[in-house]
C-alpha cells in the first residue's frame, strides 16, 4: 500500500525538480514533488538569486564610489549590511511566493519532508510511501570542503554562511578561484574588504577560455584584489582576530574570515540510490543524454548528474525529462551550448568551445578574432573594459563565444543562438544591432571574423 501514486514522482524541488514538475503537469501528468526544504532549492534561496542580489548591491556601491568620474557629486558613506540583506531577502521572498503559487495552481502535489528511495520508483517520506510510474532524482548539491578542513560557520565559512553575514569583514581569504570564489571576492572588494584569493590551478576561472581568465586577473589587480594561483591550501588555524592559512611552500596569510569555495558536491548520500542499484560515480548519478539512469523508469537531472552545475542546466534537463516521460521525444541537450556566466566585476560570459578545446578537436582549421570593447560606444559610456572573442572553424560555423566586461552576461542569449544554430560569421554580419548597445560588439566581432572589420583594426 502507498500513500500516493503519480505518473511522475520527483525527489527535490530545486531548478531541475520544479521545472520537471511544471512541464509534466502542463502535459497532463499527475505529479508528486518531494522537498525537505523550500521550493526553489539552492538556486533561489542560497545560490544564484541571493548572490546576484549582493553583486548588484556591490555594483551600486561602486557607482557611488566612482560617481565623480561621471560628473555626479555623491559619496559612499558605508555599507549597511542589514539593509543589503533586507533587499536580498526581499527579492528571494517575492520569487519564492510566486513559485509556490505557480506550483499550487498547476495541481502539483507537494510532499514536505526528507525523502529516501526505498524501492523501484518508490520514495518514503517519514511514515508515508509514494510511488511513480517514473521517478526523477533531483536532489541537488552542497558546498564542498577539503579533507580535514572543517567549516565552523564563524571563521571558516561556506557560501551559505557568507550570504547571512551581518557585517562586511575587514579582510577575507577566498579559497577557490572559480565562479563562486570570484563572485564573492568581487562583492567584498566592492564593499571595502581586503580580499585574497587562493587557487591551486594556474589561473582564475580555469574552466573559461585562457584569454578570459587573463582579463579577469588584470581587472582584479586593478581593483586591488590579491590572488595567488598555483597555490594549494595546506592548513588553517583560528587566531584571536580571525584565521591564519598556510599554503604549500609554508607562507602564512591572515584574515578575519576564510571562505571555502572549492565547488559543490552532489547531495546523494544516504538517499538510497545505491541500495536500489542506481549506477553512481564519486557520489554523482550516472545518466545518459536522455536523463535515464541504468534503472528502468528512473531519471536524474541537475547538479547530481556529472557536468556543469548550473541552475539553468538543471532547469532545461527537468523540462527535457518531463517531455521524455510524456513521449515527446525531445532533442538531447548540447552540453557545450549551455551558456556560462560569472557575475563578477567585470563579468565573464561564454558559450561553446574555448580556443584550446577547439584546437584539440580541429587543429589548424580553427580561427579566432578578438574585438576590444574599447571600440564599443555603450561600453565606453559604462566605462568598462573587455572584449568579445570568437572561436570559429575556417569556412565553417562559430564554435565558441567568449566575452569579458560589465553586463556581458546579458549578451549571452544571442551568442547561444549563434552557436546553437551553427551560424557562420557571414550569417551574423548582416544582422542589425541597435546603436549604441553592447550588443553591437557581438555584431562587430562577427564582421571582423567575416573579414569585414569596421570599428576594429584589421
Amino acid at each position: 500500500m502507498t500513500d500516493g501514486d503519480f505518473d511522475v514522482l520527483i525527489l527535490g524541488a530545486g531548478s531541475g525538480g520544479y521545472a520537471c514538475a511544471l512541464r509534466a503537469a502542463q502535459l497532463g501528468l499527475t505529479v508528486g514533488l518531494v522537498e525537505k526544504g523550500n521550493l526553489g532549492g539552492t538556486c533561489l534561496h542560497v545560490g544564484c538569486i541571493p548572490t546576484k542580489a549582493l553583486l548588484h548591491a556591490a555594483e551600486v556601491a561602486d557607482s557611488a564610489r566612482d560617481a565623480s568620474k561621471f560628473g555626479v557629486s555623491a559619496t559612499l558613506d558605508g555599507i549597511d549590511m542589514a539593509g543589503v540583506n533586507s533587499y536580498k531577502d526581499g527579492v528571494v521572498a517575492r520569487l519564492f511566493k510566486g513559485l509556490t503559487g505557480l506550483i499550487k495552481s498547476r495541481g502539483i502535489t507537494v510532499i514536505e519532508g526528507e525523502g529516501r528511495v526505498t524501492g523501484p520508483r518508490t520514495v518514503t517520506v517519514g511514515a508515508a510511501t509514494y510511488t511513480g510510474k517514473s521517478l526523477v532524482l533531483a536532489s541537488g548539491s552542497y558546498s564542498k570542503s577539503l579533507p580535514g578542513l572543517e567549516l565552523d560557520g564563524e571563521r571558516v565559512i561556506s557560501s551559505e554562511h557568507a550570504l547571512k553575514l551581518d557585517r562586511v569583514p575587514a579582510s577575507v581569504i577566498v579559497l577557490g578561484g572559480g565562479v563562486i570564489g570570484c563572485e564573492f571576492a568581487s562583492v567584498w572588494a566592492s564593499f571595502g574588504a581586503k580580499v585574497t584569493i587562493l587557487e591551486a590551478l594556474p589561473r582564475l576561472v580555469a574552466a573559461e577560455d585562457a584569454a578570459s581568465s587573463k582579463a579577469l586577473e588584470r581587472a582584479f589587480r586593478k581593483r586591488k584584489i590579491d590572488f595567488r594561483t598555483s597555490t594549494p591550501f595546506q592548513s588553517v588555524k583560528t587566531t584571536d582576530s580571525g584565521v591564519a592559512v598556510t599554503v604549500e611552500g609554508g607562507d602564512v596569510i591572515e584574515a578575519e574570515l576564510l571562505l571555502v569555495a572549492v565547488g559543490r558536491g552532489p547531495s546523494t548520500d544516504g538517499l538510497g540510490y545505491e541500495e536500489q542499484g542506481i549506477a553512481m560515480e564519486r557520489g554523482f548519478v550516472l545518466a545518459d543524454e536522455r536523463g535515464r539512469t541504468n534503472v528502468e523508469g528512473v531519471f536524474a537531472v541537475g547538479d547530481i548528474v556529472p557536468g556543469l552545475q548550473l541552475a539553468h542546466r538543471g532547469f532545461q534537463q527537468g523540462i527535457f525529462v518531463a517531455e521524455e516521460i510524456a513521449g515527446l521525444d525531445p532533442k538531447p541537450i548540447d552540453e557545450a551550448g549551455i551558456p556560462r556566466v560569472t557575475y563578477s566585476h567585470p563579468e565573464i560570459a561564454s558559450v561553446g568551445l574555448d580556443e584550446a578545446t577547439a584546437r584539440e578537436q580541429y587543429g589548424d582549421d580553427i580561427t579566432t578574432i578578438t574585438y576590444d570593447l574599447g571600440g564599443n560606444g555603450k561600453s565606453q559610456i559604462l566605462q568598462t573594459a573587455g572584449f568579445v572573442k570568437l572561436v570559429g572553424l575556417k569556412d565553417g560555423p562559430v564554435l565558441g563565444v567568449h566575452m569579458v566586461g560589465d553586463r556581458v552576461g546579458e549578451l549571452i542569449g544571442e551568442a547561444q543562438l549563434i552557436y546553437s544554430w551553427e551560424a557562420h560569421a557571414d550569417d551574423v554580419a548582416p544582422l542589425i544591432h541597435a546603436h549604441p548597445t553592447q550588443n553591437e560588439a557581438l555584431g562587430e566581432a562577427h564582421l571582423a571574423l567575416a573579414g569585414k572589420a569596421l570599428h576594429a583594426h584589421s
